[in-house]
């Protein structure tokens, strides 16, 4: 059979559309912020559904038959997502080996460079034996950042998972006709005078601070967050014994109606555990104490607080007297609690622990055993905090 009379012979698919892809390919086709390889495509497409074969859309729309039977069997394929996107492709063959790469990603992750602490792009790419930028290139692929690092510390309290269930679920279900405060201190709190004049900040000048200065004194100071509400009680005294947290407790005891219990979430240091303050807590059984795990005191919410004040009230300040340190506090304080609102912890009980044990096998711990190096790190799940008095935990 002759060739042409072949092709005059082969009949195009035909092409049917449901009402929502005939108003999709008409929005397109009309477009006029659409890219015009999708209104030519939505337009071969509903040509096609009317009946009309491939040579006569072509000459419709001025392009070639083989454009046309392209678009109407990738739509017959893949309906409307075929012909909104192009296919993948290949691109350019790498002009960087594979086994470099894989030779670049290996020792940056399990090796050192001679006398260094970690590697550099200009010492890799010496060490491999090809160009910086290329070592750039490899790292950023695979998201490594040899000069980047990041602090943590695994507490090694064996009661970890119990505070952490107990103080989240306090956080995420506090009880019904309950106060929480999350209390803490910052101990030595210095009074800390520039000797020369802070230079201001100008068009491409930042502010200057010099860095040297004096001490004029110190002070303790106390605060308590209230988290359903964001209000922050502050006290100052000069050190930190049982002595001075009883005083700070007692301010919280007449600021609270006698009413309501209140939770009080701790770091786990030895003031709030001395024999005076267990005593304090007998005499006073709607106070409950919540002490999160050692060296985790990231789970004390008013250290949030604390953070702040000392980013944008003290850093770059100057005080020539303890009495103004003091006051430069208070009035921070008062800014704060202008502005406050509740405090949210959104952290899950289940996925801090699913964190500690990724952590404990990546320094290769046993994450079943129960009494590893540093403590617990079973998986139990959280539930909802249930009050109870009178009693330090």
């Amino acid at each position: 059979m002759p060739l042409r009379l072949w092709r005059c012979l082969r009949v195009a698919p035909p092409v049917e559309l449901s009402p929502v892809e005939r108003a999709q390919l008409e929005t397109w086709s009309r477009g006029r912020s659409t890219p015009q390889r999708l209104v030519l495509r939505a337009q071969i497409v509903l040509r096609a559904a009317e009946g009309k074969e491939n040579q006569q859309i072509a000459d419709q729309l001025e392009t070639r038959p083989n454009t046309v039977g392209l678009w109407r069997r990738r739509f017959l394929l893949l309906r409307l997502e075929g012909i909104e996107k192009d296919a993948p492709r290949p691109g350019r063959t790498p002009r960087l080996p594979p086994a470099v790469v894989a030779r670049i990603v290996d020792r940056t992750l399990h090796s050192k460079p001679r006398g260094r602490t970690h590697w550099s792009t200009r010492v890799m790419a010496k060490e491999i034996g090809v160009d910086p930028v290329t070592v750039h290139r490899v790292w950023r692929r695979y998201g490594l950042k040899p000069h980047l690092e990041q602090s943590f510390q695994l507490s090694r309290d064996r009661r970890f998972e119990e505070k952490v269930v107990d103080v989240v679920g306090l956080y995420q279900n506090p009880p019904e006709k309950a106060i929480i405060f999350s209390v803490d201190e910052k101990p030595q709190t210095q009074a800390l005078e520039r000797t020369q004049a802070i230079l201001p900040m100008g068009k491409n000048w930042p502010e200057g601070r010099p860095h040297d200065y004096r001490r004029n004194g110190i002070i303790d100071l106390f605060a308590a967050l209230n988290i359903l509400d964001g209000q922050v009680v502050t006290g100052y005294y000069p050190q930190h014994t049982q002595k001075e947290f009883l005083a700070f407790m007692n301010v919280l005891v007449r600021r609270v109606p006698s009413d309501l219990q209140v939770h009080v979430v701790l770091d786990n240091l030895s003031v709030p555990k001395g024999e005076k303050v267990q005593r304090w807590l007998r005499r006073h059984p709607r106070f409950v104490f919540h002490f999160v795990p050692t060296r985790s005191s990231w789970m004390n919410m008013v250290e949030g607080w604390l953070g702040h004040l000392q980013q944008q009230a003290l850093t770059r300040g100057s005080f020539h007297s303890v009495p103004e340190l003091v006051q430069a506090i208070d009035e921070y304080a008062r800014v704060s609690n202008g502005t406050a609102h509740p405090w949210i912890w959104t952290q899950s009980a289940e996925e801090i622990l699913r964190k500690v044990r990724k952590v404990r096998q990546r320094l290769g711990w046993d994450p079943i055993g129960r009494t590893p190096p540093n403590g617990i790190i079973s998986h139990p799940s959280a539930t909802p905090h249930s009050s109870e008095r009178g009693t330090a935990r």
